[in-house]
Order: structure tokens, then sequence, then C-alpha cells
């Protein structure tokens, strides 16, 4: 029975495989869609790679996108062969095999392996050079070649949207970069100038830009006020453990010289680090420091991971600045007038010199412990002490042609003369602690910050000033009986203690989307004391009329309540802040003897916004208002006139409020990376309400109504704003070789105010662009040709006011030959057209220098440098002041030469390793210490 049944089964399963075969299959698609996504080794999406495919009908080629994703369209065969090819990768080839039935086809992800044949000088994995994340934007460093023994400032200058200057400073798309920091952790005291010039470009795996809100944002996620822009170096795996070290030393004539010595031990969360320099020199082409200045600032600072739970950075330094200068300023502007008071233009011309002396140090510590997984406290101590002298000696010839609305004259020539010092010492210190506790539901947590901080500073001035009038404008019409003399001596003792405090509670709503609430308070005391002693014939007479007392608080809170939604694509936060504002003080009468109190009291609701979105890793717009009070000194609010300068006299008002502004902020960032394009553009809106603001009045003396002085009022004025915007577009072409830049700016600013009653209003417009290609055609040859043209118009409504024009067009060109591997001639030139300032000129500032490179790895260098070749660094700086101008002429000591030694050591011995096992690393470059 079980053989028939097994042969029954046997036919059955025949005659349904023969009647399958018999059944006709449906007829070949004529066209499908066929995709895929290329990786490299680490997961990473690559674009830009090159996609072909072939078959006997078909020979189809592509580029995958910014997300690694290629796509063909109207394939017409299903069998192909698919290369894919990437710079710095295997060629990938296959053959595919697919049912000529589906409309589309998506292969299985294509992973390139790393060429073994790597190029000498950088190594390319094929992801995007510039990526645009939440709050960075990250530059892979292996994508932009320098030369061996080159520091971070020259790698930072072959990126998109850098700009770097020759003291150090960084601009970011047009933003100042105002710290810096070295694997997430504050490096050299956060100065970015140190960071830049003296660490190695060779260390370097990645730079980031980060808008950073503080510590305790980082830790919760919760993001108040506006950020500042850090910059953050993370270094290669196997340059994270050993020491390098940098020592320049150049002297030359006139007095000039600059000496730099860096020595920097790395073991991936620690890091000892000793910098000093000294220099006599001129900071940039075509500009620089009036006179002759001598700088200093030595440090050492110290980062160690010492357990798994603790972790410290600390930093101290020293620095002096000493300057002698002489300085020629002339001008013309012009007041109001009215029926009570006179108004008209004024014309001055002065000179003077100047000796500045100053020096300080500052230092910090800072802890991190972890104290277990869910809480995490950071306690961070800090100090400064500052020393001062300066002495400045003056002549100064002034015409006011003043005249009132009904015709009356009111002529003053007054030519003043003079001398002060002043000398001055502060100090400051506090600390800052913050608690984060996290909880075991995810992105639910709760953060405590304490802060409290004190400064004090004391100051000594004489001021010795004699004034001579005349009739006329002319030095021939002498009036002795009007001539006055002020000698004071004047003691100021001021400090402020303050005290902050905030808590911030997020509670998850989903798994993208939380409710965020957020507390800040702040105490601000303030103390001053002012006394003035008249010198009469050698005698002291105090003055007590003239001093100034007075205590004052400010105590402000914030309550901010926001749903947060963390997408993908979507970063936003929403929602909406109350302000409460108090201020309570007293100011001592001179007249009465007495002290007299005065509050303050605001509150206002404002939305709390911050939107960001992302179309790839290499696209952004991100959108953020944010809105503050901008507080009044106490010395505008004081109850009564102070009359401490009688030629300046202010009018104090109890009744003036807090100004506000409403600040709105929006960039947009997309980086092609199929093409190399990177375009940035960046935007901003300031709306004032309630400015604190001037009504000044001209009046005559009452003893001499020939002579005026000016009297001082405090007011609030709506109607002020400012707007501006910038870009920042680059094209990179042949590997890199040709970069062509193009980047610049507008802004404007319209400020009301009033004088003698009369409300006006100022307009100023500033136009800046520039044109930098960087062409390097091959190893040996750099040339960095430069156009920029700068524009800055002021006008006021002022009746009579003198509308102000200034422009410069620049024409510059840089860079450096190689030749005979160990020679080097660099350069930098720049023509400067000038116009719109009497007594400008158009400068043609040269410099040029040479090296010479030595040993084994070429790191001792001679080098000989001259600037300014043709002495003509004497550019005049222009302030533009309410319906005029003001021009400044420096004797900037520009031209000189520098004979220097430059020696660059290094030693690494591979990556960070704790028990005998690699460390992880987090994104910002920090390493995992497990």
């Amino acid at each position: 029975m079980k053989r028939l049944l097994a042969l029954i089964a046997l036919v059955l399963s025949i005659y349904g495989k023969t009647s399958a075969q018999n059944k006709p299959l449906p007829p070949p698609l004529p066209s499908r869609e066929v995709s895929g996504v290329v990786k490299d080794p680490k997961g990473e999406t690559v674009p830009g790679a090159l996609v072909t495919l072939k078959s006997a009908k078909d020979t189809l080629k592509t580029a995958t996108n910014e997300d690694g994703v290629f796509v063909f369209k109207d394939v017409k065969l299903a069998t192909f062969n698919l290369t894919v090819s990437s710079i710095g990768s295997t060629t990938f080839i296959k053959k595919y095999l697919n049912s000529d039935v589906a409309k589309k086809l998506v292969l299985d992800p294509i992973t390139l392996k790393d060429a073994t044949n790597e190029l000498n000088e950088v190594k390319i994995n094929g992801t995007p050079s510039v990526t645009y994340k939440t709050d960075t934007v990250e530059y892979r460093a292996s994508d932009y070649k320098v030369r061996a023994n080159s520091t971070v400032d020259e790698l930072l200058k072959k990126m998109e949207g850098m700009e770097v200057g020759s003291d150090g400073s960084l601009v970011h798309q047009g933003e100042n970069v105002v710290r810096a920091k070295l694997n997430g952790k504050e490096f050299a005291g956060g100065s970015v100038a140190q960071a830049i010039k003296n660490l190695p470009a060779d260390i370097v795996e990645k730079i980031q830009i980060v808008d950073d809100y503080g510590e305790q944002a980082a830790r919760t996620g919760i993001k108040t006020g506006l950020p500042e822009k850090i910059l953050n170096i993370t270094t290669k795996p196997d340059r994270s453990v050993g020491i390098t070290g940098r020592t320049t030393d150049k002297a030359g004539n006139n007095g000039r010289y600059d000496a730099n010595v860096s020595v920097q031990r790395i073991d991936g969360n620690q890091v000892i680090s000793l910098i000093g320099n000294a220099k006599s020199t001129v900071d940039g082409i075509g500009g620089g420091n009036p006179g002759n200045t001598y700088t200093g600032s030595p440090s050492v600072s110290y980062r160690d991971q010492w357990s798994k739970k603790v972790q410290v950075n600390t930093s101290y330094g020293y620095w002096y600045n000493n300057n002698n200068s002489i300085n020629h300023q002339f001008g013309n502007f012009v007041t109001a007038k009215s029926d009570k008071a006179p108004g008209g233009p004024q014309y001055f011309d002065q000179q003077g010199s100047n000796e500045n002396h100053s020096n300080g140090q500052n230092g910090h510590f800072q802890i991190d412990i972890q104290a277990d997984s869910l809480n995490f406290i950071q306690v961070n101590p800090s100090f400064g002490v500052s020393n001062s002298s300066n002495s400045n000696n003056y002549k100064r010839n002034e015409i006011d042609d003043y005249s009132y609305n009904d015709g009356r004259p009111a002529f003053n020539h007054v030519l003043s003369s003079g001398e002060s010092s002043n000398t001055s010492d502060g100090k400051n210190y506090g600390a800052n602690a913050l608690w984060v506790h996290l909880f075991k539901k995810p992105k639910r947590n709760i953060s405590v910050n304490l802060g409290y901080s004190h400064n004090e500073n004391r100051s000594n001035q004489i001021t010795d000033k004699y004034y001579r009038y005349y009739a006329d404008s002319t030095l021939n019409s002498y009036q002795p009986e009007k001539d006055s003399l002020v000698n004071l001596l004047i003691n100021r003792h001021n400090q402020n203690t303050s005290y902050s405090g905030s808590a911030t509670y997020t509670e998850p709503l989903s798994l993208i989307s939380l409710l965020e609430f957020n507390g800040n308070w702040s105490r601000s005391e303030n103390a001053a004391n002012s006394q003035q002693t008249e010198i009469d014939s050698g005698k002291l007479v105090p003055r007590p009329d003239l001093g100034s007392r007075y205590n004052f608080n400010i105590v402000q809170s914030r309550y901010t309540i926001n749903y947060r939604l963390d997408s993908k694509k979507v970063n936003m936060s929403i929602g909406a802040t109350a302000i409460n504002y108090n201020l309570a003080g007293t100011k001592l009468n001179n007249t009465t003897a007495q002290n007299a109190s005065t509050s303050r009291h605001n509150f206002k609701v404002i939305p709390a916004l911050r939107f960001s979105y992302s179309w790839s890793r290499t696209q952004r717009f991100q959108l953020n208002y944010n809105g503050s009070n901008i507080d009044p000194d106490f010395g505008q609010i004081q109850p009564f006139t102070d009359r401490s300068n009688p030629l300046n006299v202010i009018v104090g008002n109890p009744n003036l409020d807090p100004g506000f502004n409403h600040s709105i902020n929006g960039s947009y960032n997309n980086y092609l990376a199929n093409s190399r394009f990177n375009i940035s553009i960046n935007g901003y809106l300031n709306l004032y309400t309630h400015k604190v603001t001037t009504n000044t009045l001209n009046l005559p003396i009452p003893t001499d109504t020939t002579k005026f002085y000016r009297e001082v009022h405090f007011i609030n004025l709506d109607g002020s704003y400012a707007w501006g915007t910038g870009y920042s577009i680059s094209k990179q072409l042949d590997d890199r070789r040709y970069n062509l830049s193009l980047n610049g700016s507008v802004n404007y600013n319209y400020a009301t105010a009033e004088e003698n009653d009369l409300l006006f209003h100022t307009t100023t417009w500033s136009f800046n662009n520039r044109f930098g290609p960087r062409i390097n055609p091959n190893d040996n040859i750099e040339v960095n040709p430069y156009v920029g043209y700068n524009l800055t118009r002021g006008f006021s409504t002022l009746d009579g006011a003198f509308p102000t024009l200034y422009s410069t067009t620049r024409l510059a060109v840089d860079g450096k030959f190689y030749f005979f591997q160990t020679y080097q001639i660099n350069y930098d030139a720049s023509k400067n057209f000038v116009s719109g300032v009497r007594n400008s000129t158009n400068p043609l500032v040269i410099n040029m220098g040479f090296q010479k490179e030595f040993l084994e790895k070429r790191n001792l260098v001679v080098t000989f440098d001259v600037y300014d070749l043709l002495h003509q660094n004497n550019f005049i700086q222009q302030q533009v002041v309410n319906g005029g101008q003001i021009s400044t002429i420096s004797n900037t000591n520009s031209r000189f030469f520098l004979v220097g030694l430059r020696l660059n050591l290094q030693k690494w011995g591979g990556r960070p390793q704790h028990n005998g096992k690699n460390m992880q690393r987090r994104g910002d470059g920090s390493f995992i210490y497990n």
C-alpha cells in the first residue's frame, strides 16, 4: 500500500512540473531602473564615485550623489556589468544577472576597498570634504594638501570659507572664531592664534567649526542666547601619542624681533603644552599697530584623564603689551541748531603722542567628574590680574562755526593743549559649577549651573589742559581774558560682583520630540567711587562737587518653555520666554550730600525659535530668533546732574527703561561634493525698541555766553535697526590645485538720536567684496592674487551734515616659489587706492623673503625677510560720527628686515591604548576611557 501511494505522488509531481513549464512566462520589460549605494570600508557613503553600466544594448555613466546613491533609468537589459571607481580606492567590477520583468532593480550596497598605491601626500576616501551637521561644519584635513612642516594656519587657508589673518585671527564664513579646542577640550587657554600657529598641520584629522552654546547646552541640548564660534582640531589616531616641538627666532633692524617656542606632549586625552612668544613686528600687509609695539605671551596648559571618572584641564598665561606712537587726527561734523541752542559745522585738527604699557596674567582649572553613568559634575575656577600705565600729550585746533536759528552768531575758536597720565590695576576671580543628571528614561535629564565672579579696578589719573581762545578762524586774534586751565587729579575705584544660576529639564514625548524647561537668574552688584582734586598753584584743593559715588544692583530672570523636534532632517525648537528685570540703587547727590535712590522694573514675554533643516550631510538651512535686554549704565539713570567735567555735563534720567533687541539670524550652506563647489550665505536683522540713546544740547556758559558746553541727556527712542548679509562661494578645480574664492558682506545700520531737542537719524552702509583665487599648478609654485573693494557710506539728517564716502580698492598678490628642492622665495604685495579721506595716500606695500631648508627631514630652516620695501605703509583710519567723520594717521614703523632660524621636531608612538586595546573616539576627537 505504501509503495502504491508513493508511486501516485511521484506521478502527480511530474505532472505538476510539466504543467508549470508549459504555462507562458511574462514578457521581458523593454527598460528598467537600476539603483544602488556606494560605501567605503568604514561604512561611510561615497559621493562623486564614477559608475559605469555596460551591456549588449547599454553604455551608461553617472556619479553618486551627496548620499553615495546612483540611479540609472531606461536600462534595456537586466544582465549587465557594473564598474565603480573613486580616487584612492580599488576599482569595483561585477557582472549582474537580474530578473528582466522587475521595473526597479535595487542592488546590494557596493563597498570600495582602499587602493594599495595611495598618493604620497594625501589619502582620499571618497566621503565629502565638507559636511554640515547641526551646529557644526566639518572639514576632512586629508583632502587639503600642504607641505611638510606646515602649521595649522597654512592648512586652514586651503579650506572653503576660511580667512586667516597674519596675526593668527580666524574668520569662518564672515564670523570671527573666538576660541580653540584640541580633541574637544580647550587648548592653550583657548587662544586661536596660539593653536593654529603652533600645532603642526600633519597631525590633523578633522577641522570643526562649532556653534558653541556652552557646556550645559552640550550636555542637555537646551540652547539659550547666541553661540560662540569655536575651532576644534581633532588629531589623527596615529598622531595622538607623541611629542612635537617648534622654535623660531628672528632679529632685525629698527629693534624688530620675533621669537616663538612651542612644545606639545600628546597621549590621547593627555596634552601638555608650553607656548611662548615675544615680538616687535607689524602684523599684516597694509596695516599693523601704530609706532613701535612690543608684545609677549608665554603660557602653559595641562590636560589629562586621571581615571575613568575624572578629567582635568588647566592653563596659566602671562602677557605684556607696550606701545608708543605719534598720531595725527582730523575731522569735521555738524551739530543741530535751534532757537535756544547754537549749532553748525565743527572742524578740528589734533596731533599728539601716546605711550602705553600693560601686562597681566590669568589662569583657570577645570575638573570634570563622571560620578556614574547618570551624573556629571564640572567645576571651573579662574582668576586674572592686570596692570597698565599710559601717558599722552596733544595739541588741538578746533573751530565751531555755530549760530542760532535766528541767525545770531555763536562762533568759537579754541586752541587747546595738554598732557595726561593714568595708572590702573585690576583683578578678577570667579568660578562656575555644573551638575547634569540623566534619568534612566532616554532624553530625560536635569541640570543646574551656578556662577560667581568678582571684578575690581583702581586708577589714578592726572590731567593738565590749557585752553586759548581766538575771535576768528586765524591765530592772530588771541583773547587772553578767556583763557582757562584744567588741572585735576582723579581717583577711581570700581567693582562688580555677579551671581548667576540656571536650571534645565527635558521631558521626552516621543523618540524625536521632547519638552524643554529652562530658568536663568542673575544678580549684578555694582559700586563706583570717583574723587577729584583740583591742583591750583601747586596746592591740592578737594572738589567733592565733581566726585561721584553710587551703588546699584540689577536682578534679571528668564523662564523658557520649548517644544523640540529632532528628526533626521529637521531640528526645531519653538516656545516662549518670560523676562523679568529689576534695577535699584543709590547715588550720592553732591549738592545735598544725601543719597538719592532710583529703581526700574520691566517685564516682557517674547517668542523663542530655533530651526534647522538638513537636506543631506552637505546641505543645511538654519534660522534662529533671540531676544535680550540692553541694560542702561547706572550713570545714565542717576537722578541728578553730574558736573564732574564742566564742558561735558551729564544729566541722568531716572525714568530710563532698558532697551530691547530682537535678533534674527539665518544661514544656508551647500557643498556639492561632485563639483567641489561650496556656497554659504548668512544674514541677520536686529530690531531695537526703546533703545537707550542721547539728546545733546549745546548751551552757553552762564558766566560767559560766548563759550559753550555740551549737556548730555539720556532718552529712550524707537526706530533703530540694523541688518546685514554675507556670502562665501568657492570652486576647486584639478584636484584642488586651483581654488576660486569669492566672498563679501553688506551691512546697514539705522540709528535714531536727538540733538538740541531735534530728532535725527544716521545711516551707515558698508560693502566688502573680495575675490581671491589660490593657484598651485604644481608642487613648486603658489600664486594667490587678490582683488578687494571696501566702501563705507555715512549720512545724517542733521541740517548741514557732512555725508561721508570712504572706499578702498585693493589689488594684491602673495605666494611662494620652491626650487632646488630645499629653497623657497615668498612674497606679498598690495596696491591700495583710497578715496574719500583728506590727505589720503595710495600705498604700495611689498614684502619679500627667502628660506633654505637643511637636514634629512628639511626641518631646520634659515630665513631672511624684508618688510615694506618702499616704506609706504601709511594708511589712514576713518571713523563715521554724527554728521561727519574723524580720520587718524599713525606712524606705523613697518620698514625692517628679519634674519631667523626655525626648527621643527616630531616623534610619534602609535595610537592611544588602554588595557592593551586601541581607544575609541567621540565625534569631537576625544578618546573614550574604558
